[in-house]
């Protein structure tokens, strides 16, 4: 039987030569890695603690920074995660030079992982660290395996390098995120519910010929789209994946 839905991805994704990916955290949800706001997402594992937009807010990590570091390592850090069948077909893209860019709303590292080069990470990552004191850069391992509040040799405060709740995006990963949607001929949006801003506005930049939204629930975009395709990233990039093997072995 004929899987339509990949089929026409398969052609739109064969007739494009700068295809841009534009993630949330659907997209390594198959990795281990939660989301917000699923039935299995963040705010339902921890009821009795306090919501993310809370715990992962400037004002949490300046006024209660034991509780921060405290939730962060809990549900943001996951050394174990490794990229899923999204993640590689994706960087079989650029290494064919189909894909121009990943832009992506997860702090995870796990697009850098699986190879890709081309990667605008929207709210940083977890795998940048720095003093805020001396500058001081550290790995994820500063973080992960000290109690409390991680500290430099010079006292102060290592703190992650991801964009928290009440701060701006890095203002040039912003402005390379948006010349690679606007110069793209095809747009994937896949994982996300386009629900935070400034990053779902990038997507007004776009005026290329497909868009194509991957995702398992409603978001606003979908009247926009070109293909829609509801379901799990990871599953139809693996999907994809099998249809393209069973034509190269065919």
């Amino acid at each position: 039987m004929r899987d339509t839905a990949i089929d026409r991805l398969r052609e739109i994704l064969g007739g494009s030569w700068r295809i841009v990916f534009f993630g949330g955290a659907g997209v390594s949800t198959a990795s281990g890695i939660p989301d917000f706001r699923s039935a299995d997402g963040l705010s339902a594992r921890d009821e009795d603690g306090p919501d993310p937009e809370t715990a992962l807010s400037k004002t949490f990590f300046h006024l209660q920074t034991e509780r921060f570091f405290d939730y962060y390592r809990r549900h943001l850090l996951f050394p174990d995660a490794r990229p899923n069948a999204a993640h590689r077909y994706l960087y079989a893209l650029e290494k064919r030079d189909r894909l121009r860019g990943i832009v992506t709303q997860n702090v995870d590292g796990l697009h850098r992982a699986a190879g890709n080069i081309r990667v605008y990470e929207l709210h940083g990552s977890v795998h940048e660290n720095h003093c805020t004191e001396c500058g001081a850069r550290y790995p994820m391992e500063a973080v992960l395996h000290c109690g409390g509040i991680p500290r430099c040799a010079c006292g102060g405060v290592i703190r992650p390098d991801i964009v928290l709740y009440g701060e701006p995006p890095e203002p040039f990963v912003c402005i390379g995120a948006k010349r690679e949607i606007a110069g793209a001929d095809t747009l994937i949006v896949a994982g996300t519910s386009l629900a935070v801003e400034p990053a779902a506005g990038f997507l007004d930049g776009f005026r290329g010929k497909n868009l194509i939204i991957i995702n398992k629930t409603p978001t606003p975009a979908d009247g926009r789209a070109d293909l829609l395709i509801r379901g799990d990233v990871a599953e139809i990039f693996a999907r994809l994946a099998e249809a393209d093997s069973a034509e190269e072995g065919g």
